[in-house]
């Protein structure tokens, strides 16, 4: 799969990506016909269990100007356990407002078919903690769930910042869990430089990002949940892909201690009618 994605990406103009968090949606859509690949990696590090690495492969494509479509493949592996797939998730963004406005709304649907397995950590809702990630790897555990989101960001003289608020629901008689997600990051320059290169402070971005579960229906609020507050770094190179590293501190005892993401993501433009020219 590696070897197949890579020859794609040698055939094509790269350009940039959009998006400098790991958790946190902003209000941006992809740009029509483009398709974005990308992934989001987490390292955890229990102290009651095994290390752990958790993946999503990212595919993102601009259907409209206001509606965006993606589907992710998740997959881990547990030290001293096994490497497992552990699902798929789908989802759709659509934009009801095109002209940029002090505050831009965007609506979030997902569905997720996922197993017990799943360490990805895309969000924290509900009583999501540190406990877990200390069972053993189990794939029978079968869950189908919808997710929704209210995505709110904003641009201002150089600043992105962002709000989420997270709905998730099991398909089967679970209740509603709820999450958050905010989230600022400022490119280090906002004019281009005369000259062109690589490491120049446009193609840099730093910001933070705030996250964590907020209970169900019938237990709302901040009790028996996991809160964390993580720096996030984006590097762009010119026409190619963007690299972003996030070190996170969990806020209590609920919460993983560290954790550590990493992701690369790589947008080609016109993506198909590329491919009927060849």
């Amino acid at each position: 799969m590696l070897l197949c994605l890579a020859s794609l990406l040698a055939l094509f103009q790269r350009s940039r990506a959009q998006e400098n968090y790991f958790v946190t949606y902003t209000h941006h859509m992809e740009e029509p016909g483009n398709l974005e690949f990308a992934t989001k990696s987490v390292s955890g590090f229990p102290q009651a269990g095994n290390s752990f690495l958790g993946n999503s492969v990212e595919f993102e494509y601009g259907v409209k100007t206001w509606w965006t479509s993606e589907v992710y493949l998740d997959s881990q592996t547990t030290a001293n356990e096994s490497s497992v797939f552990a699902g798929f998730r789908f989802e759709n963004r659509f934009r009801p407002l095109l002209q940029e406005h002090w505050i831009n709304p965007v609506l979030y649907v997902e569905f997720e078919n996922i197993n017990g397995a799943n360490k990805s950590l895309l969000e924290v809702v509900g009583h999501d903690g540190v406990a877990d990630f200390l069972d053993r790897n189990d794939r029978s555990e079968k869950k189908r769930e919808v997710e929704l989101k209210l995505i709110l960001g904003s641009n201002f003289k150089g600043w992105n910042v962002a709000e989420n608020f997270i709905a998730e629901k099991n398909i089967k008689n679970d209740p509603w869990e709820f999450g958050y997600a905010v989230a600022v990051s400022r490119p280090l320059a906002l004019a281009a430089s005369a000259n062109a290169c690589r490491f120049c402070r446009e193609n840099f971005a730093l910001g933070a990002e705030l996250y964590g579960g907020l209970g169900d229906r019938y237990t709302f609020g901040l009790h028996d949940t996991s809160h964390y507050l993580a720096p996030t770094m984006a590097f762009r190179l010119p026409s190619g892909p963007t690299f972003s590293l996030s070190p996170a501190a969990g806020l209590n005892s609920n919460s993983h201690g560290f954790l550590l993401r990493f992701g690369v993501s790589y947008e080609i433009d016109q993506f198909f009618s590329r491919l009927k020219r060849r």
